[in-house]
């Protein structure tokens, strides 16, 4: 039976950048945000009932974890006619213009000065009476995202020293805005910032195919050559989000030493692009920084860098190679997703984590050691390296993750740690090759369908502490001969063992209560099994065309399903 690897749910939940990895949603006191477990952040998300005056802490607490708030997000409030006064932390690193569209805040012309909305020394949104040349106030804490977009009022605007990021689409559409004023605070400029404004029509601002405002680099266009070099009079200092993307044409870029980071999808879709120099001055590589950058051979991590975000080389399927920085703690989601020419990989010394999908599809991946600070390997982090032969999971992994060796074909040889507690959903899902695993005693968990099609699988032993074998556990592992269900365990889930078609002998623990329906169908070598006196239920079709089983004689307890012994003896 041919598998295919379920990509296609993490690939739809990357292209939301800005959703972070291991997300969940919280209410805590009546608002409701999105939490990054691993940064341990929290984001407001869609309140559509929220009313009269809100007040958001600094940091909530959910579970045993503190979760500090640092954004509002899209369309947070929207709507909220009857919101009338909220409290922002200062925790807020970024806040959405339309978190706030249709409040009761914002319709309520008192709480407008000169043009602008404030919410506590945050500028939300402008209208037309603003003034065509403003300067924003000295204390200002944040600019919202898309706070000035469509103004056509807006001519000049002088940002000050307290200001760090100039957020997406902020000055979008602003077609009579000829002149920002940007400060060396500013460390980061998002996607689209200037789009269709009176600067990015303006001719005269373009230089060799480049957009350059105060030694930033905001965006490109068709004349941009195809080998860039940064010739500027003075050093560019950052790139805006997006500034390289989808430029077919570009072969080649040496990013110049004044920078200290490539942000989030600047080189995206480049898809000509076969080699990029990073310096050491680049602590920071943003997410999907080279998405589909199909032809890239190499890139050079230096060995300072300190992050490297989610999708960054997603779909360089012509990479054979990589080395990352000690200082990485994280590899982030999808990081190497679908970089089918990786070979070989050597991971940090000191890795934390591997995110969901990082290696997904790698599969010309051969060998891969894990290094012994690592306590977490995510969602199909291996799925797809088909030609992957061995891993050892370090002590510090106490739990496989779903699908996270699904479809390793070639996989022959996993060790397991003592202290392993589950072995997750489809975790090892098609790996053909896999002949013996050793289940620590630790183990009290095999998932949905963790070990289907494993058609080598020969040994196992299923240790006492295991309270759940679940549905299709080890559905269609071709080469199970004999199997003795662990003394803790109380129902056996429906198809666990089917087609199972080697199965000779089966011991039934004392424990056992329930077989469900279809646990030992078609197991058609099935000839012994071992009773006992505890057994009150086997489900429909549990041992259906297990047809060398001789049908025994239950006690009038035994709630024997339709179908349960059909093509038996």
């Amino acid at each position: 039976m041919k598998h295919s690897i379920p990509f296609l749910w993490l690939a739809c939940l990357l292209f939301a950048v800005q959703m972070p990895a291991n997300a969940e949603n919280a209410q805590y006191q009546d608002v409701f945000y999105i939490l990054d477990e691993n940064r341990l952040t929290a984001e407001v998300t869609l309140n559509p009932k929220a009313s009269g005056e809100l007040f958001l802490p600094e940091q909530i607490v959910v579970g045993q974890n503190t979760y500090t708030v640092v954004a509002i997000g899209d369309k947070a409030f929207k709507g909220c006619k009857n919101l009338t006064a909220i409290v922002l932390p200062k925790s807020l690193q970024r806040v959405y213009r339309s978190a706030f569209d249709g409040t009761g805040i914002m319709l309520n012309k008192a709480n407008w000065t000169d043009g602008c909305l404030w919410i506590d020394s945050i500028l939300i949104a402008t209208d037309k009476t603003i003034k065509p040349r403003f300067t924003v106030p000295e204390g200002t804490r944040l600019i919202a995202a898309g706070a000035f977009q469509g103004n056509k009022s807006i001519e000049r605007v002088e940002l000050p020293a307290c200001i760090t990021r100039i957020d997406h689409e902020t000055f979008r559409d602003c077609k009579n805005l000829q002149k920002v004023v940007i400060p060396p605070t500013i460390t980061s400029i998002g996607e689209e910032a200037f789009t269709g404004s009176g600067i990015a029509a303006n001719e005269n601002k373009w230089k060799k195919g480049a957009l350059i405002i105060d030694d930033c680099l905001i965006a490109t266009n068709k004349d941009l050559p195809a080998k860039y070099i940064f010739k500027n009079k003075t050093p560019i200092r950052l790139i805006a989000e997006r500034a390289f993307a989808n430029q077919k044409e570009l072969r080649s870029v040496a990013i110049p030493s004044s920078v200290t980071a490539i942000p989030t999808a600047a080189f995206y879709g480049c898809e000509a692009l076969t080699d990029v120099i990073i310096p050491a001055t680049v602590r920071e590589v943003g997410n999907f920084a080279f998405y589909n950058c199909t032809l890239l051979k190499a890139a050079t991590l230096p060995n300072t860098l300190e992050r490297l975000g989610a999708g960054v080389f997603y779909g360089c399927i012509n990479l054979k190679e990589q080395v990352l920085s000690d200082k990485l703690e994280v590899l982030e989601r999808a990081t190497f997703f679908m970089c089918r020419g990786i070979k070989h990989i050597t991971l940090p010394a000191h890795l934390r984590r591997i995110d969901d999908g990082v290696f997904a599809g790698c599969s010309s991946l051969e060998e891969i050691e894990l290094p012994q600070t690592l306590t977490f390997i995510g969602n199909q982090a291996f799925a797809g390296c088909s030609i992957l032969r061995k891993v050892v999971i370090p002590a510090g992994v106490n739990s496989l993750s779903k699908q996270v060796f699904q479809g390793c074909t070639r996989l022959y040889r996993l060790d397991l740690p003592d202290g392993l507690y589950a072995i997750g959903d489809e975790a090892l899902d098609g790996c053909l090759a896999l002949e013996r695993i050793n289940i620590p005693t630790s183990t009290f968990r095999i998932g949905v369908r963790a070990f289907h099609n494993c058609q080598q699988l020969r040994g196992i032993i299923l240790v006492d502490h295991i309270h759940m074998i679940e549905e299709g556990a080890f559905m269609e592992c071709k080469m199970l001969e004999e199997i003795q269900l662990p003394a803790s365990l109380k129902k056996l889930q429906r198809n666990a063992f089917a087609q199972c078609i080697n199965l000779q002998r089966l011991q039934l623990n004392p424990s056992l209560k329930e077989i469900e329906d279809g646990a030992f169908s078609q197991c058609r070598s099935l000839r012994e099994i071992k009773w006992n006196d505890s057994l009150k239920v086997i489900g429909v079709e549990a041992f259906l065309d297990c047809k060398y089983l001789r049908t025994p004689v239950f006690p009038p307890q035994v709630n024997i399903g339709k179908n349960a012994f059909k093509g038996c003896r």
